[in-house]
């Protein structure tokens, strides 16, 4: 009886601890999303209309406190410490979103606006948890900027300009394989049928490539909660340029052969399913080469020595 007693005391030691910041986060964060709700409300809208593309971003800030979940241990081995270095950021994320929303119109910019709600937080986090807990905490706090913001067009066209060219190669040579008669001029496939020249531009249809961003988010998670070696994280994590390429590939070709039957069906709200439809093989591929990145190396048994 006594043993279970004392094993409960470092829990309600624990529990203890974390009632005052978590009663005193609350009112942060409802003062936060007053603040920044204007960007928020935007950021969530673009989730919900474009979930090929952006749907993730809504799930990236529980994956971040799931990798702090991961991290509770090392993280509350000792108490917060309060750091007043934190006002920085704080003051100059508040002061850029501030800037970027009644600013000039050139400024009224989603991702600078972004960067200066990311930069808030991270100056509240420094401010009541300290350097310390910065150490486990710094990872999930860059991956919610990187992956919990929509990226803007202007952007995602100069990362992705190369990735679609290839995308169009590849469509180009799938259908040609199939026995279609097709032919490709830049980032434009045409499809003839019964000699009816039917276009499929790449840019438009394979607006699909910003699920680069779903795939790379997806990858850091399996990564960092599924693998123990460095280079092993790595790879998984860029495997998924290829794999959105490829998947890519697949969403064109398919929109093709649809195209065949209706034009309408390569575009509008039919476009944005299909591209829902191959997001369930597409993560069952990256389940794959995970599966193959695990198990490239084996672990050697610990030799027995001599007594």
């Amino acid at each position: 009886m006594s043993q279970v007693a004392s094993d409960n005391l470092p829990r309600a030691d624990t529990a203890s601890r974390l009632r005052g910041p978590i009663l005193g986060a609350v009112p942060i964060l409802v003062l936060l999303a007053i603040l920044f709700w204007d960007f928020l409300s935007r950021q969530v809208q673009w989730a919900v209309e474009e979930q090929a593309d952006w749907g993730h971003t809504i799930a990236v800030p529980f994956i971040a406190l799931y990798f702090v979940y991961l991290s509770r241990g090392k993280l509350l081995e000792k108490p917060f410490k309060t750091t007043w270095v934190g006002f920085i950021p704080i003051i100059l994320g508040v002061g850029l979103y501030t800037l970027c929303t009644l600013g000039p119109q050139p400024l009224l910019h989603h991702n600078t606006r972004g960067f200066g709600v990311w930069l808030t937080i991270f100056g509240l986090v420094l401010l009541f948890c300290g350097f310390r807990a910065m150490i486990w905490l710094w990872f999930p706090l860059v991956y919610v900027l990187v992956f919990g913001q929509t990226i803007s067009y202007r952007l995602m066209e100069r990362v992705t300009f190369e990735m679609q060219d290839v995308t169009a190669r590849g469509a180009h040579v799938v259908l040609t394989v199939l026995g279609l008669e097709a032919d490709r001029e830049g980032n434009t496939i045409y499809i003839f049928d019964d000699g009816v020249k039917k276009p499929l531009n790449i840019a438009e249809a394979c607006s699909g490539m910003r699920m680069l961003m779903a795939f790379l988010a997806l990858g850091v998670l399996m990564a960092y909660t599924g693998l123990k070696r460095t280079w092993q994280r790595v790879l998984v994590v860029l495997m998924g340029i290829p794999t959105a390429i490829f998947v890519n590939i697949l969403r064109v070709v398919s929109l093709g052969l649809l195209a065949m039957i209706d034009s309408n069906l390569a575009a509008g709200d039919f476009h944005s399913f299909i591209g829902l439809v191959w997001l369930l093989p597409a993560f069952l591929i990256y389940l794959g080469i995970i599966w193959i990145v695990r198990n490239f190396v084996t672990e050697a048994p610990p030799k027995e020595t001599a007594a």
